[in-house]
């Protein structure tokens, strides 16, 4: 694309955006209405409204005929379409991918998942991603015309030969929408952060690999590398197995769900999960809460957090894993601080990554203040890149 398309580009879709805001606020309108609210001319929001109306982002629902005096035509009302999607928010994990949609009002619309092999290739998990947010859209009737945003999330680290820009090329190619690629686990520490409002938030995800996320300030922080989170990879015993990142001990290699289940005795998280009162599982469990207790104690004493959440599926199957991590958590803490962190297990379920993916395109969440790229709209081909897919 030439300097002056992409530029005709990004005011075409600053024009779309302005359009598209003024009916999420105001609802139905004739197209005088929001010319006057747009400052956009005749011409202009005519091709604009035009092209939404084609995409299906925006639909007549009635005119003003009822309220009219005079003689003349009735004017058109003009309002998004309640199928219609504005946001999509994908989760790439170890061995699934999720996704949400919500609308104009922010509220999810439409969901799926699919599964795929823990050691498929990249192409494989970018086709399962896409394909599923064709199919979603397809069986649940949404509309994808008017997307303003998509949020990635990956789990890292990325199969071999793959990079961020494999994400990018997928989904833009596919959507006309700028986008955003993240880890996955700090995606849904940003959305677990909106389900209490939390300024200073420490989250870690228990699950076939352990990730985390900080938000500080009400900020998502990524770290100058893109890796801040990354309790996973925290050493808790030195003489511990082969973590598959090269190191021996780290968290992952207790508390992750193939070794935690291994501990246990068991087959999978529902026999767990229906087992976990007994004293064997019960000990195991225990054990697992003791390293992911002294991991996030640690990072509770730099970071003085008001929220220490745990999540993931075996957090979930284990209750006691939360208990305990909170009770090594509140033994460590030193006092003259104020009160300690509250410690909670995560109130989203699997589908946080795809919330929080979603969240990162709310421009106006005030967990958003200063996420790179989050602020300023972007060309359909020049999608836009923040924090890590690590």
């Amino acid at each position: 694309m030439s300097v002056s398309g992409g530029v005709h580009a990004l005011v075409r879709r600053a024009h779309e955006e302005r359009v598209l805001a003024i009916l999420r606020e105001r609802g139905g309108l004739s197209r005088a209405q929001i010319a006057a609210r747009s400052g956009l001319s005749r011409t202009t929001l005519s091709e604009i409204t035009g092209d939404l109306l084609a995409r299906g982002a925006i639909v007549v629902v009635t005119t003003d005929a009822g309220d009219r005096a005079g003689s003349g035509r009735p004017a058109e009302l003009l309002a998004l379409d309640p199928r219609s999607g504005q946001f999509l928010g994908v989760d790439l994990g170890h061995n699934r991918v999720r996704v949400a949609v919500a609308d104009a009002t922010h509220e999810i619309i439409a969901n799926g998942v699919a599964g795929y092999a823990a050691d498929a290739g990249w192409p494989q998990r970018l086709a399962a991603g896409v394909d599923l947010v064709d199919r979603v859209a397809r069986e649940q009737g949404v509309i994808l015309a008017a997307l303003q945003g998509i949020g990635v999330g990956v789990a890292g680290p990325y199969p071999a030969g793959a990079s961020r820009a494999d994400v990018l090329a997928a989904f833009a190619a596919r959507f006309s929408a700028p986008v955003i690629v993240d880890n996955n686990t700090r995606f849904a520490a940003l959305a677990e952060a909106g389900t209490t409002d939390a300024r200073d938030l420490l989250y870690v995800r228990l699950a076939d690999g352990i990730g985390g996320g900080l938000v500080v300030g009400g900020r998502l922080v990524a770290g100058a590398g893109g890796v801040a989170g990354e309790f996973g990879h925290v050493k808790v015993d030195p003489a511990g197995g082969v973590c598959r990142c090269g190191k021996r001990g780290c968290l992952e290699t207790v508390a992750a769900v193939a070794p935690a289940l291994a501990a246990a005795g068991v087959r999978d998280l529902d026999e767990l999960a229906a087992r976990r009162d007994e004293p064997r599982m019960y000990a195991a469990m225990e054990r697992v809460g003791d390293a992911v207790g002294r991991v996030l104690a640690d990072a509770a004493l730099i970071l003085n957090p008001e929220y220490v959440v745990i999540g993931g599926p075996l957090a979930h199957a284990a209750p006691v894993i939360v208990a305990r991590a909170g009770a090594v958590i509140a033994a460590e803490l030193v006092s003259g601080g104020g009160d300690g962190p509250v410690i909670r297990a995560a109130r989203l379920g699997d589908d946080d990554g795809a919330r929080g993916a979603i969240a990162a395109c709310f421009r106006q969440s005030p967990l958003l203040d200063d996420y790179p790229g989050a602020t300023a709209p972007a060309a359909p081909t020049t999608p836009i890149v923040t924090g890590s897919a690590a």
